[in-house]
């Protein structure tokens, strides 16, 4: 029985020897291509992870450029919405101004049309209360808002003279009446005459100046006499300066001698609208 082993023994020697060589060999061959296997992963590893700091590098700028541009959009929208705040209180402040200024002209346009009113009432009532007086000798008119009363020398004068004659005195008597207890209305008596110089010194006049001052200063004299206040008439003389025709016809001559004696309501009222302005 011994022998039977002894001669065994080698057989299975040998065998284990080429198991464990053949084993050895396979083991090998796995562990360099796991080795490869494990450097091909390492470097798909190092390049991903490059690529995610790449990727979360531009993430980063990304978010800043969106958190600098939402910063910009809300200063430009808080901006813009100071300014549209401004523009409403403006245009509230204009809408303001607007009202006032519509309400201001509104007044304005009933002082007128009271004035203007008040006018063709005063034309009326003066027209009235000169009827009977020849056209030719005495006019009523309105114009530029207001009442011009026109005169003629023949109704009022002797050729040359500074004393009304009792026709005239007639016509200035009825109109101060018609205007006597009126203070709303200012009278301003102007004398006017042709061009015909004034030959040496004829009732005190040297010249057209003197004697159409002076025949307004009696027509003055006789209005304040009849009546109406002294403060609220003024005379004046324009002698030749201010003719409604050409001095080139005795006709002509005769309609430039004339007394106009405009009529002019007060514009108080009026004027203290527009210094409110």
């Amino acid at each position: 029985m011994s022998i039977l082993v002894s001669s065994a023994f080698p057989k299975v020697l040998c065998g284990a020897a080429l198991l464990f060589a053949s084993a050895s060999c396979v083991s090998q061959k796995k562990f360099d291509a796991a080795q490869r296997s494990y450097q091909d992963a390492a470097q798909a590893r190092d390049q991903l992870q490059v690529e995610k700091s790449a990727l979360e590098n531009e993430k980063a700028r990304n978010e800043e450029s969106l958190r600098s541009n939402l910063l910009s959009k809300n200063q430009q929208v808080n901006q813009l919405n100071q300014s549209l705040s401004g523009a409403q209180q403006e245009n509230s402040q204009l809408s303001t101004d607007l009202r006032t200024k519509e309400e201001r002209i509104a007044e304005m346009q009933r002082v007128l049309d009271q004035k203007e009113a008040a006018v063709k009432a005063l034309r009326q009532k003066v027209g009235d209360a000169l009827l009977g007086f020849n056209a030719q000798d005495l006019q009523v008119n309105v114009k530029n808002g207001k009442v011009y009363v026109s005169l003629s020398e023949q109704l009022l004068f002797k050729s040359g003279s500074t004393k009304v004659d009792p026709k005239g005195q007639e016509a200035l008597k009825k109109l101060a009446a018609a205007l006597k207890g009126n203070q709303d209305v200012n009278v301003l008596v102007e004398g006017h005459t042709d061009n015909v110089p004034v030959r040496g010194v004829v009732n005190g006049a040297k010249d057209n100046w003197d004697l159409s001052v002076l025949r307004a200063t009696e027509i003055t004299r006789i209005l304040t006499e009849s009546g109406l206040s002294d403060s609220q008439v003024t005379p004046s003389g324009r002698a030749q300066y201010m003719p409604i025709a050409p001095n080139d016809t005795p006709g002509n001559k005769a309609l430039n001698r004339r007394t106009e004696i405009i009529l002019t309501p007060k514009l108080d009222e009026l004027f203290q609208i527009l210094e409110q302005n």
